[in-house]
């Protein structure tokens, strides 16, 4: 049986995380690595030198299941002053569609409303359509932000916290 929204906890990551934070990332992103630039799939999977500048600079939450075991993570941070920004949404493949990722994205954007933000930002990949989907679900829209990321575009979404 796969664990569901109601059967994981939502606790922000301490550093003593960060191997089960890395192996989650690479897992949730595994079957994208090939519609990946080298660069880009590392930036996204993160090293323990990326992971731990990450941790210092915005809020990781973990979703934790009945094993203890890191089943799904976000990070939020500020832009400035009014702008959130989430970082590094996953869950494991095997637990998608079983409200884990509602759960760590809500806890995000609780995270930035309490630091007064009133616009919250990401980025995503062309070939991460079921998070566009989701984002989109809850929310979020495109803001017609386009970048390079490491050879590949990179979509900005918004939502504007109420």
């Amino acid at each position: 049986m796969t664990p569901q929204a109601s059967s994981v906890i939502i606790r922000k990551a301490k550093k003593e995380d960060a191997p089960e934070i890395l192996a989650c990332l690479r897992e949730a992103f595994e079957e994208f690595r090939k519609s990946y630039t080298n660069e880009a799939f590392l930036d996204t999977v993160l090293t323990p030198e990326t992971l731990e500048e990450r941790l210092r600079k915005m809020t990781i939450f973990v979703a934790v299941d009945s094993a203890c075991q890191i089943v799904g993570t976000i990070a939020c941070g500020l832009l400035s002053s009014e702008e959130g920004h989430l970082r590094g949404m996953a869950v494991l493949p095997l637990l998608r569609g079983g409200g884990i990722a509602a759960e760590l994205l809500r806890q995000a954007e609780t995270e930035l409303r309490q630091l007064r933000c009133a616009r919250v930002t990401l980025d995503t990949t062309k070939p991460l359509l079921r998070a566009m989907r989701f984002y989109e679900k809850h929310g979020y829209q495109r803001s017609g932000g386009l970048t390079d990321f490491f050879g590949m575009p990179l979509i900005e979404y918004q939502r504007f916290l109420h």
